[in-house]
């Protein structure tokens, strides 16, 4: 191919020289892929674990493994205990910092609640809202969820949106509603200028901490699913939001839900507890 390649250049330099044309060089190396349209992103969500001085810990232990990859987004999100101490640890590296739940209201008479500036000011850049146990525990609801998600993008933070159906729900046949409903509520009002910043992750119920997990293909069949609601809202935008796995995603079962069309990333929570299985995530995601 170079040779070819250099032939060409030759008698290109000869015929503009004798016609006075300016001269085209043929590249040595074409491109053979498309850049791709989503960069992959890769979540860790610590719920209610790790103090501050473990949540320093792990966070340096994946700062070791991981902490310049620029390939594929990396985001953790430990308990609001310890952002504070894990922003000061990741300081300026690729690794960037999400909450798991915030307030829609600026300030206020809310005991127990975190604003979205407080989240700011510990640069946090992402927020995870709506995830499955907030419903199933707390009660919240879509109306409630949607607030929180358009407080979040009004402050420059990107909400992670969590949507998935119950067991029962899946096999009654309603799977499908249940997620439109949790889709077109939470994202309502929504303007398209700022739908890009919005990721959505897809959590089946009955596979979160069960050792349960959807196939491939169950998996994708809902992504692909959630990417058409995406484009009733938003139109061609729709292509560009992202889309996570969070139902138990592992290194054991990361490739092939990664190889998925619409599968954007994942929303990790056990294996986003140890250093090196986080790790190991984002290598599969780096390899893909």
């Amino acid at each position: 191919m170079a040779e070819s390649c250099a032939a060409r250049n030759a008698f290109w330099r000869h015929f503009t020289t004798v016609f006075h044309l300016t001269p085209f060089v043929f590249p040595l190396k074409l491109s053979t892929t498309m850049e791709k349209v989503r960069r992959t992103l890769i979540a860790g969500n610590w719920k209610m674990n790790k103090t501050a001085a473990e949540a320093e810990e792990l966070t340096r232990g994946i700062l070791a493994e991981i902490g310049k990859v620029t390939d594929v987004n990396v985001v953790i999100c430990p308990p609001f205990t310890a952002l504070e101490r894990v922003s000061k640890v990741l300081g300026n590296s690729t690794i960037q910092l999400g909450a798991q739940n915030m307030h829609f209201e600026p300030s206020g008479a809310f005991t127990g609640e975190i604003s979205a500036e407080m989240l700011r000011n510990s640069f946090c850049k992402f927020v995870i809202l709506g995830h499955s146990e907030r419903r199933a525990y707390f009660k919240e609801s879509d109306e409630l969820i949607n607030k929180k998600v358009l407080s979040a993008l009004h402050n420059k933070i990107k909400p992670i949106l969590c949507v998935g159906e119950t067991l029962e729900e899946r096999e009654k046949g309603k799977m499908l509603s249940v997620i439109k409903k949790q889709v077109l509520g939470g994202l309502a009002e929504v303007s398209k200028e700022v739908a890009e910043e919005v990721v959505v992750a897809y959590e089946p119920v009955w596979a979160i901490g069960t050792g349960k997990t959807a196939t491939p293909e169950m998996a994708q069949e809902v992504h692909g699913a959630i990417r058409k609601m995406l484009a009733q809202l938003f139109g061609p935008v729709s292509e560009k939001i992202r889309i996570l796995y969070g139902g138990s995603m592992k290194p054991e079962n990361a490739k092939e839900l990664l190889a998925q069309p619409d599968i954007d990333g994942g929303l990790i929570g056990g294996a986003a507890l140890k250093a090196s299985s986080f790790a190991e995530l984002v290598k599969i995601a780096l390899a893909q």
